[in-house]
C-alpha cells in the first residue's frame, strides 16, 4: 500500500467511525458495529483495486464486475428514493417510523446493504487475488451480520409486521436467502 493509499484509508476510516457513531451506535443501534467492518473492507478493497479498475476492459471478470456495479447503482438509487418517500425517518435517517414494503423493498429486505454487497463483489472481480478474496469474504460476512443485528432491531420497532415481512421477502437478492 502506498503512502497516498494509506492516508486515504486513514481519512476514510475516521469518516466511517464518525458515521457509525453518529448515525447508529450513539442511538444504541448496534448494527453499526458490523457495518463498520463492511465499510472498512469496501474502502480497503476499493483502494487496492483502483489501479486495475479499467484495465483489460473486455475480460469476462471485468464484464461481470460492471454488471454487478450497474445493479448496485440501481439498488441504491431505488432504495434511497423509496426509503425517503415512504419511511418517514426522524431526525436520524435510520429511525424510520414506517416500514417500507413497496417497490424494491417488496422483494428485498435490505436493498441498501445489498447495494454494498454488489459494490464489493463488483470491485472484487476487477482483480482476483488473495487479498481481494479475503476482503470480499469479510465484507460479505460483515454485511450478513449487519442485516441480522438490524433485523432484531426492526422486530423490536415493528414487531409482527416485520416478522411477517421477513417471511415473505428475501434478505438481499430476490429468490435467494
Amino acid at each position: 500500500m502506498t503512502n497516498s493509499q494509506l492516508l486515504q484509508f486513514l481519512i476514510g476510516t475516521v469518516l466511517v467511525i464518525l458515521f457509525s457513531w453518529f448515525v447508529s451506535i450513539r442511538e444504541k443501534r448496534y448494527h453499526g458495529i458490523p457495518r463498520f467492518f463492511a465499510f472498512e473492507g469496501l474502502l480497503l478493497l476499493g483502494l487496492l483495486q483502483r489501479p486495475v479498475w479499467f484495465s483489460d476492459p473486455f475480460a469476462p471478470r471485468q464484464i461481470v464486475s460492471w454488471i454487478l456495479l450497474t445493479i448496485c447503482i440501481y439498488y441504491i438509487m431505488a432504495a434511497v428514493i423509496l426509503y425517503f418517500r415512504h419511511a418517514r425517518p426522524g431526525v436520524n435517517f435510520e429511525n424510520s417510523t414506517k416500514l417500507v414494503t413497496t417497490g424494491l423493498y417488496k422483494f428485498v429486505r435490505h436493498p441498501m446493504y445489498a447495494s454494498l454487497l454488489l459494490l464489493g463483489w463488483g470491485m472484487f472481480f476487477k482483480s482476483i487475488h488473495p487479498a481481494s478474496i479475503a476482503l470480499i469474504l469479510v465484507i460479505t460476512l460483515a454485511l450478513y451480520l449487519t442485516c441480522k443485528v438490524e433485523e432484531k432491531e426492526m422486530i423490536k420497532r415493528f414487531g409482527k409486521e416485520y416478522e411477517d415481512y421477513m417471511e415473505r421477502t428475501r434478505m438481499w437478492i430476490p429468490g435467494t436467502l
